[in-house]
């Protein structure tokens, strides 16, 4: 029996209860750690629609070639409509080639139409009716929480966030401001001088009046949509340690990573989507590495964000805020290596309000599936957590 067949065995006992609660996956010591992207990070440049040349007439620069095996900057072939963006090829690429990782395009909130981060970011985290009247005070894995028995839950956050707001009691802590800047003005004036007699003067000047100009532009807001997340740098120098603690004392986790929203001179095949996607990758990987085999293959990962980015290149060379995103879900023992959930031909007429990527799997209906499968859930618990909502089956595990 393979770990595929395992993990579902397991999953398929019928649950036990203590005082109305479920004994978490009891013989598979299940964990999960859901990976919060604040500042709606560009899905269509990550899990790139490579059959389409609709997406290529609408990002003039900032398209992904398809898949080229002689061209480094080419996407990375998925199957015959998707492809993967070239920075992660030594990181996520080789856990799709061992079915460790899935992707479900136009994912997101479905009736959450403001396109704010704030919004948006809140509406995720309370797993509420976005129409309703909310209660700040139950996020979603706190309601989790409360349906699980012998669940360890763990915020490697600041502060305590929305998500696991409730009954629960959660320790958080920070792994934020581990990064260093690369180049500060004092480094830069110097570089300028040493180059300012050469043929390279002019390009060195320019290259430093964009990356200010770029800071100012969207530096103001990305602060603000990443709430005091770590950046994807600090997560990838932190995520070896969430992944020791999560094998040895935690086993229900949320990190939230700043740092996407793209506005101005996003980059292509390279640039600074190409760079962010690179620590991301290797984050992931570190933390699958030192969470270690056993109990990788009893780990789920869950990689959200708020929501996708407009379909069209704005004239800053970057992209908007838009609706339906891409989302992630990685493990040793998840049935991977494939795209999931109900998908169009990404063409202008599937577009939503002609600018976004439409959302065709709600986020809930996903987790609500995760939930049943990985913890053993009935539908009771998962309507306490999920009010109304029917799980989506994509038979991830």
């Amino acid at each position: 029996m393979n770990r595929r067949e395992l993990i579902r065995t397991f999953a398929a006992l019928a649950p036990l209860t203590v005082a109305g609660r479920v004994w978490a996956a009891p013989a598979t010591d299940a964990r999960m750690l859901v990976v919060f992207l604040r500042g709606a990070y560009d899905a269509a440049n990550v899990v790139v629609p490579v059959s389409s040349d609709f997406y290529r007439a609408s990002r003039p620069t900032l398209a992904i070639a398809k898949p080229d095996v002689g061209n480094p900057n080419a996407a990375l072939a998925l199957d015959a409509d998707w492809g993967l963006h070239p920075a992660l090829r030594d990181s996520i690429y080789p856990l799709w080639a061992k079915r460790e990782i899935a992707f479900i395009p136009f994912a997101g909130t479905s009736d959450d139409l403001t396109r704010s981060h704030f919004e948006t970011q809140d509406t995720i985290e309370l797993g509420q009716s976005a129409g309703g009247s909310r209660d700040y005070r139950s996020g979603f894995m706190s309601r989790l929480a409360t349906e699980l028995t012998r669940v360890k839950p763990i915020a490697f956050t600041d502060q305590l966030p929305l998500i696991f707001r409730g009954k629960t009691q959660v320790p958080n802590t920070s792994i934020n401001n581990v990064a260093k800047p690369g180049v500060d003005d004092r480094q830069a004036d110097l570089i300028k001088k040493m180059y300012a007699q050469s043929n390279l003067a002019s390009a060195v000047s320019e290259g430093f009046r964009v990356r200010d100009d770029v800071y100012r532009s969207v530096s103001e807001e990305m602060n603000a949509a990443n709430r005091g997340a770590v950046s994807p740098r600090g997560f990838e120098l932190s995520a070896r340690r969430i992944g020791r603690l999560m094998r040895e004392q935690f086993n229900l986790g949320f990190v939230d990573v700043g740092g996407w929203d793209t506005h101005v001179n996003q980059g292509a095949a390279n640039g600074y989507l190409a760079d962010r996607l690179g620590e991301l990758g290797r984050a992931l990987v570190g933390f699958s590495e030192e969470i270690g085999p056993a109990a990788w293959r009893d780990t789920v990962v869950v990689v959200i964000s708020e929501f996708g980015r407009t379909f069209r290149e704005n004239g800053d060379r970057g992209t908007d805020h838009g609706h339906g995103s891409v989302y992630w879900v990685l493990g040793g023992g998840i049935n991977g290596g494939r795209i999931l959930g109900e998908q169009v031909k990404v063409e202008q007429p599937h577009l939503f309000q002609n600018r976004d990527y439409p959302v065709l799997t709600d986020y809930r209906a996903l987790f609500a599936d995760l939930f049943g499968h990985v913890f053993g859930l009935g539908n009771e618990s998962i309507q306490r957590i999920f009010t109304g909502v029917h799980p989506t089956n994509l038979a991830l595990v």
